[in-house]
């Protein structure tokens, strides 16, 4: 495992609050993406086109924020309590399904896992226990 991560859903305000966030802990936004870059974006409204589809506020000290904004149009219902996961980079694949595996063992498979257009080897699953897990694999660019 290479690290883990809070991973927040916000229901349309991810920019105020990230901003938020940035006001309190200090850092720089070190990844972004807005709707409007992915794939499919066109048939979604323009001021969803707008909103995050993920961005990281890496703070001083090296801790790193996560969040998107849950967008009904996406199937997506937000409601307190399944607004944050716990984020593992792993090392590979193996290591990913692996966890994630384990972890959807008695829960509810979110996201299968699988290659991603944004790079990435991810799933997403809700344990037994009702904990949100976010495991992903970041390929190395060439």
């Amino acid at each position: 495992m290479l690290s883990t991560n809070p991973y927040f859903n916000f229901a349309g305000n991810t920019g105020e609050a990230m901003n938020f966030y940035k006001s309190v802990f200090g850092g720089e936004f070190t990844l972004y993406q807005q709707f409007k870059g992915m794939p499919g974006c066109e048939n979604m409204a323009p001021a969803e086109q707008e909103m995050f589809m993920h961005i990281s506020l890496t703070t001083p000290k090296g801790l790193v924020f996560m969040a998107t904004d849950a967008l009904e149009s996406m199937g997506h219902k937000l409601t307190f309590g399944n607004n944050a996961y716990v984020c593992i980079h792993t090392e590979n694949e193996a290591e990913t399904d692996k966890l994630f595996d384990g972890l959807s063992a008695g829960g509810k498979i979110e996201m299968p896992v699988n290659k991603t257009f944004w790079g990435a080897y991810c799933g997403m699953c809700t344990d037994k226990f009702g904990v949100q897990w976010m495991l992903t694999y970041t390929y190395p660019q060439n």
